[in-house]
């Protein structure tokens, strides 16, 4: 395996230096785990999707268009509300 240099802020590497420290890893090691676990988008609508269809066979979950779009601004409201606590 060959390494890569990635430039980013200095701020940004000490931060995530020291979130890796606190869990024990080297900022190679952190780094690397992270690009093993995070979702790419195509990977989170796909589980998304997965999700969906178990739901709907469950219990019949299957929201349309509308209904998603009216469940997602109701998420992002709450989540606003969240985070301004």
């Amino acid at each position: 395996m060959s390494d890569a240099n990635i430039r980013i802020p200095e701020e940004a590497r000490d931060r995530l230096a020291e979130v890796a420290a606190a869990e024990g890893l080297s900022l190679r090691a952190y780094l690397a785990h992270l690009a093993e676990t995070v979702l790419t988008p195509t990977e989170r609508a796909e589980r998304a999707e997965r999700a969906r269809a178990v739901l709907k066979e469950w219990n019949g979950y299957d929201p349309d268009p509308a209904q998603q779009a009216e469940l997602d601004a109701e998420l992002d409201r709450r989540l606003g509300q969240a985070g301004a606590a």
